[in-house]
């Protein structure tokens, strides 16, 4: 496809061009197993070669008027709105979203846009009164330089944009590194779009690599200071710790176990249709899902009945389908764990409702039931069309159990009390809760992230200027100061 073809290339100080490593990344579809492109690694040296270049264009794109670094994301979104077909298509034979995800994902990308556009001009100082006499404190927010960023494969085009947009806005310079198996979608099309909407060379790069080319040298090269991650708790940690030693920043969006809870007042057919696609969505492919699924044995009986009626009438089959609601995992890999991890629950002991099998990449949906309290799969992510239903007996309960995981990204309580609600929603250690809705949940404005391995810091909104500049404080001392000698 030329389409993958054109963009299978690093991009390096405004320039395409082959990397240099001694093997390629091959970008295959996963229904299909087309291959899209082949990508030459991009080495340690290239990566020094895009920090470098961006930390030589930053400065001047600090000192951009804002309104002039606001106009190339108003330009960048109308290339997003205009090009959207052709952006659709690439999701869903890259990444394997269906005709629907492409859309969700595309209608928050472009919302995100916006809120990048606002937030060029977000940015205010502050004069604070000083015990010393005739001081002014000048407090002043700069951008922090240069930021690295590396996206994760679910929402590549999506979630590379949450972070890059923003902090260009905010007058930083960039090295994104998308996932292995997303590399256009997630990486060279973003570089596309903003090198057509005019940014300066050099603001954005591109390198496609892997840990086993370059090692951590995306992380602990000396010019980026903020390192924004998207991914899995493991390598989040790894990352964490990397960071840490070399004294920089990291903001972390992890992974999930999210409970939906079913209270025993909850609109039972509404409950449905929100666990359904909380979980399903993407085929489970989603840090906010709700893996678990608790319900009250008040309604056990009825949500489970219409709960697996609706999941067994899911359409599973070619993303690029309209009707397709379930399509494949990313790889091979993925698909093989998910199947294999159904297995071993049923194995245990665990009852299965439905029990999806694998058809190359293409894993029809599982509702497992029946589990034991120390089943360890309900204290993981799953990262696949599996639901867990765990029966509860009251309130207290409830908390208590989706509270045992050591995660804790986002949930959903659904009840006919809203304040009821609210007040079970406090008590659950989660960054993101949500009343009579699904768990799946992003918004430009609203703080985004995790409690305990779910993540470290926030995003959007002012979240991305506590992220993406630092504070800087020039005082001014208008009369003579007294010194001691």
């Amino acid at each position: 496809m030329s389409f993958f073809t054109d963009l299978a290339h690093q991009y390096i100080d405004g320039e395409w061009r082959p990397g240099k490593g001694s093997w390629d990344i091959i970008d295959f579809n996963p229904f299909d197993g087309e291959k899209l492109a082949s990508i030459p690694v991009a080495t340690a040296d290239e990566v020094d070669q895009a920090y470098r270049a961006a930390e030589r264009a930053q400065q001047a794109w600090a000192d951009t008027n804002p309104y002039s670094r606001r106009a190339v994301l108003e330009k960048a979104l109308h290339l997003v709105e205009e090009r959207e077909p052709e952006i659709a298509e690439a999701i869903v034979a890259e990444l394997g979203g269906t005709r629907l995800k492409a859309g969700f994902e595309l209608h928050l990308a472009k919302e995100f846009l916006r809120e990048a556009i606002q937030l060029a001009l977000r940015p205010a100082g502050q004069i604070l009164p000083s015990p010393t006499e005739g001081k002014e404190n000048r407090v002043y927010r700069v951008p922090v330089g240069v930021v690295g960023v590396i996206s994760p494969f679910n929402f590549p085009f999506l979630l590379s944009l949450k972070s890059v947009a923003p902090a260009l806005a905010l007058g930083n310079a960039v090295v994104l590194k998308p996932h292995q198996n997303t590399p256009i979608c997630g990486g060279t099309l973003l570089a596309r779009i903003f090198e057509d909407a005019g940014l300066p060379a050099g603001l954005l790069n591109v390198v496609i690599t892997d840990i086993a080319e370059i090692g951590d040298t995306l992380l602990e090269h000396p010019v980026p200071q903020v390192i924004s991650f998207t991914g899995s708790d493991k390598v989040g940690r790894h990352v964490a710790t990397v960071c840490a030693q070399n004294l920089k920043q990291a903001v972390l969006e992890l992974g999930g176990n999210s409970a939906l809870i079913v209270l025993d007042d909850a609109d039972v057919d509404y409950a449905v249709d929100a666990a359904v696609f909380s979980r399903y969505v993407h085929q489970g492919q989603v840090c906010m899902a709700a893996n678990r699924i608790l319900v009250d044995r008040a309604v056990e009986a009825e949500f489970t009945e219409k709960f697996v009626a609706k999941v067994a009438s899911l359409t599973v089959g070619d993303p690029a389908d309209p009707a397709t609601q379930i399509g494949p995992l990313i790889n091979s890999s993925q698909a093989e764990s998910v199947s294999k991890l159904v297995d071993q629950t049923v194995a245990a002991g665990a009852t299965a409702l439905l029990h999806g099998r694998a058809d190359g990449n293409l894993v029809s949906p599982s509702v497992l039931t029946g589990l034991a309290a120390d089943s360890p799969v309900l204290r993981q992510e799953i990262f696949g069309p599996v639901a867990l239903l765990i029966p509860f007996d009251g309130e207290d309960e409830a908390v208590r159990i989706a509270n045992d995981t050591p995660y804790g990204l986002s949930g959903a309580v659904h009840t006919g009390n809203i304040e009821r609600g609210v007040r079970i929603g406090q008590r659950i250690h989660t960054g993101m809760i949500h009343i009579n809705d699904g768990t799946v949940h992003d918004e430009p404005i609203v703080p985004f992230g995790g409690e305990k391995s779910s993540g470290l810091g926030r995003l959007n909104g002012d979240s991305m200027i506590e992220a993406f500049t630092t504070q800087k404080w020039i005082s001014v001392q208008h009369g003579r100061s007294q010194f001691p000698f």
